[in-house]
This record gives structure tokens, sequence and C-alpha cells, in this order.
């Protein structure tokens, strides 16, 4: 039931064609959230370390760990190196003149080698992706964290030339069964679930909405996964690419333990993105990782919802959009377009 193994070529069928890049959390994708502060230049670089315990013990800057006390001060024309973060201003006492002696205590000489405050803005949560490191770097300097497979994955160039190969087959896979659910009169949605580990397929399953309104393409895939492990709901049978390959407990267990629920550490391939009803059904049957080719307008990995990354749910997963983006995308337009001129015959 597996595609031949192969790199395939040519314009239909380049792994380079396409890339796959991460949907990542609203946390993760979100522009910098900025807060305002009042900073000031300091006038005595020789002051610089009893300035800062000074102003840490008066204002902490609590939950702003992230966030660098002092800068290089960007006009290169100024006398003075250096600029100090004082406070945010909703901490300031005073805020209607401003000045080191509204905003700091009168205490003799400690503050004379500040100069005047002035307003910034800065990183409100520390960065969690290079992209928004850097435009909070823009504001003040801030400290990172980096994780560097999101930071790849961003890039585009997580997978390797042969890992891509490989999801290319199998995204395949999924295009096949959405043409021949397309030939049948149903939408053009196609899913497959693998084993990544044995990069073996373990179910394939098309839109079958024309025997019930809810089997999605990805219903019906899950279900063809328990299936294969003995159960499952509902039945197939006539649909000659939906199919699933029977799992061998004793081949994946020796020891005789217990399977794997439903679909723990498998690869979805689908080629659009599942809607909030299929992305709940994968939350509950343990998907490892959700790669899909093109978007979908009521989609929930992504364009309306990215119920992968809620933190709420007791099971998170990976999504990947992009994967032969350009023949799903055709696929989705076959829809749209059965679906407008169905609408002017009737």
């Amino acid at each position: 039931m597996e595609p031949q193994m192969k790199r395939w070529k040519g314009s239909e069928c380049d792994a380079d064609s396409w890339v796959a890049y991460p949907i990542l959390s609203d946390e993760q994708s979100e522009d910098v959230e900025l807060v305002e502060a009042f900073a000031a230049p300091i006038v005595n670089k020789k002051e610089t370390s009893r300035l800062i315990r000074e102003l840490n013990s008066l204002y902490p800057l609590n939950g702003l760990q992230h966030v660098k006390r002092v800068r290089a001060c960007r006009n290169k024309d100024s006398p003075h190196p250096l600029e100090v973060l004082l406070c945010l201003i909703s901490d300031a006492p005073n805020t209607k003149e401003v000045s080191i002696l509204s905003l700091l205590p009168s205490d003799g000489d400690k503050w004379e080698g500040l100069g005047e405050p002035f307003v910034v803005k800065i990183p409100a949560r520390p960065p969690l992706t290079r992209p928004q490191f850097e435009l909070a770097s823009q504001r003040w300097p801030t400290s990172f964290h980096e994780d560097k497979q999101v930071t790849v994955a961003l890039k585009g160039e997580l997978f390797s030339p042969q890992q891509k190969a490989t999801m290319h087959m199998f995204m395949t896979s999924a295009v096949a069964a959405a043409r021949a659910a397309e030939q049948l009169g149903m939408e053009a949605v196609g899913a497959v679930v693998v084993d990544p580990e044995r990069e073996q397929v373990v179910a394939v399953g098309h839109d079958c909405r024309g025997d019930h309104p809810l089997h999605h393409a990805v219903m019906v895939c899950i279900d063809l996964v328990a299936q294969s492990q003995g159960g499952g709901c509902h039945r197939s049978d006539r649909y000659a690419a939906c199919r699933f390959t029977p799992t061998d407990p004793t081949e994946l267990h020796p020891e005789g333990g217990a399977l794997p629920y439903i679909c723990t550490g498998y690869d979805l391939y689908v080629t659009r993105e599942p809607c909030v009803m299929c992305a709940m059904a994968l939350v509950h049957s343990r998907i490892g990782r959700v790669f899909y080719g093109a978007a979908s307008a009521d989609g929930a990995l992504g364009t309306n919802f990215k119920i992968h990354a809620q933190k709420d749910l007791n099971h998170r997963f990976e999504v990947y959009r992009g994967v032969l983006s350009e023949q799903c995308e055709d696929l989705n337009m076959q829809d749209v377009l059965r679906e407008h001129v169905e609408g002017r015959t009737e």
C-alpha cells in the first residue's frame, strides 16, 4: 500500500518545490508586546555599577529579568555613551513633571551621575523566537534563550533533503487519496497516517461525507488506525483508496506490552488544514506531528485557531504547513469550482 520510495523528479513532484514551515503558538508568533519606561543617560560612566545597584534596590523591574538595565547610547554624537532604565512609567511616583528628582528620592548627591530622564518602550516579556528577539532588541537590549530547532524551522531548513523526499512521498499518497474522493463526487481531501520510526504507512483515508457529514478525511483516517489495532467504529471497505495496515503487537512490542493509544507517536499528512472537529480528534488520538499542504478557511491548526498549541489541553503536537502546497491548493481550488458549478446548477 506504500508508494515506491524514490526521489521524485519533475515540476509536479519535486521535493525542492515546497518548504515546510512550523505553525507556532500565538506567544511565539505574535508581535512583541511593549511597555513604557523611563530611562536616563549615565553622565559619569565610573558611577555605572553603583547606579545599577541603587536602581535595582529602588525599582527592581519585577517580571522584566529579560531586559538589560543598561544599553549603549544609540546617538553616536552623544557625550554620554550609556543609558540606564530607571523604572516603568506605571511605577513612577510622579509623571506630570518628569525629572530625576521627581522619579528618584532626594538623597544627597546619590543621583548626580544621571542625566534627564526620557521615555522608552521595552519588551514586556521574554522573546521566544529569533524574529521576536531581533524586534525586541531594536527597542532595548534583551536576553534570549534560543530554541535552535525553532529558529531552523522558521527558515524552512529543519528537514534534510532525504527527510523531505520521504515527506513528499507520503503527501503524494494523500493527494492520490484526495483525487480518488474527487472522482467519487466527494471533497478532494486525503490523509495518511505514518509510523515515522519505521517510515511505514499505517492508514490512508479520504473524505467520505457521502456516507456521513462527520466523515472528514482526518476522522476516517483516525478510525482506520483504530481498525489497524483491532478497534474502530466505521467501515470504509467499499472505498478502494481507504485502507490500513494491520498492526502486529508482537512486532512492535516483543515483550508483549500494550499497543500505543491510537495515533501516539504517529505523523499525519493531510492535503487540507484540519477543521476544529478533526483537530480535536487529533488531540484525543495523541498524534505526534501533522503536516498539511494547503490552508483552509475553517482551519484550526493555524488559520482560525491553533488547537495544537493550547496550553489547557492535555496533549500538544507539532504542526507544519506547505508540504506539496501547490498540488494541495489545486485540490482546494477544484472543490471551490465544483461547489460553484453545483450552486449555479441548482
